[in-house]
């Protein structure tokens, strides 16, 4: 009962922090320090990833009618006129293609490197200059963007060549644990002309095919023989983690529609301070 305790905290951790720009891994790594987990060190690894799997499934629900590509209810870009043709949206195909080319280099570079990072970089050091970093970043861009007009105001509009842009920060997220992956491609987005609301959308479908792919990788590493206790553990934080997900999500997309990241870039560098003077004093072991 404690184990699950502890992965209802988790999820809850999970869920909120998915979403916001503020690091997911990071966050989850940060409790372990002080929520230890009676499980194996290959089951946590795994199940510091595997746990995004419930956050995925709240963007597939609260964006279903943007991500299926079939059906001819309010399909205004059918690929013909023939019976299967009026059942394919070729908008969402499209969206489909670009979500693909911006996970081309995290995806190549995660699958070589994978076990390097978790060996070298998942370290509160690491976590905590990487939120740091990313906090200014954030607080840098927004101010840039003050005077600046987005070029792209819809998905539609989202080029191929800036899709696989924002999958180059969003590789910056793979490789450093703590930037932060929603964050990584939202301030690359913003870079690029890309208007808040369409960043923040990219970045939730981009997230569908990237941790499905990740936390796939994972179970292949640490294979399919759950005990009972494990796999209930496991369980109980994706759903915790959908659950919280879900009003995330909503709170985010409303947000951003009358605020800007500065906040998230502050809350990051103040935490990034804070993890670096309890590595110092010992509170945290590196």
């Amino acid at each position: 009962m404690l184990e699950i305790i502890k992965a209802i905290i988790l999820g809850i951790v999970e869920g909120i922090t998915e979403w916001l720009p503020i690091s997911s891994t990071g966050h989850i790594i940060l409790v372990e320090q002080f929520l230890k987990q009676d499980q194996s060190q290959d089951f946590k690894d795994m199940f510091d990833v595997v746990i995004q799997l419930g956050a995925i499934m709240a963007v597939v629900i609260i964006f279903w009618k943007k991500l299926w590509p079939f059906g001819r209810k309010d399909n205004a870009h059918p690929l013909n006129k023939t019976p299967f043709g009026k059942m394919v949206k070729t908008d969402i195909f499209i969206m489909w293609f670009k979500v693909l080319v911006a996970c081309i280099p995290a995806a190549v570079v995660g699958l070589a490197f994978d076990d390097w990072i978790d060996a070298h970089l998942r370290t509160p050091y690491v976590i905590a200059v990487a939120l740091i970093v990313f906090g200014i970043a954030f607080i840098v861009v927004e101010n840039w963007n003050k005077t600046r007009k987005p070029k792209v105001n819809s998905i539609e509009e989202l080029t191929y060549q800036a899709a696989f842009i924002i999958g180059v920060f969003q590789l910056i997220a793979a490789l450093f644990p703590g930037t932060s992956r929603s964050g990584a491609t939202i301030v690359g987005a913003l870079l690029i002309g890309i208007a808040r609301p369409v960043a923040a959308e990219f970045t939730f479908f981009l997230a569908v095919p990237t941790m499905f792919g990740a936390s796939l990788l994972k179970l292949l590493k640490f294979g399919f023989h759950f005990t009972g206790s494990e796999f209930a553990v496991l369980l109980t934080g994706m759903i915790v983690s959908f659950i919280v997900s879900i009003f995330v999500i909503k709170f985010l997309m409303d947000y951003i529609k009358k605020h800007d990241f500065k906040a998230f870039g502050w809350y990051r560098i103040g935490l990034g301070i804070l993890v670096l003077i309890c590595c110092f004093c010992g509170i945290i072991k590196n």
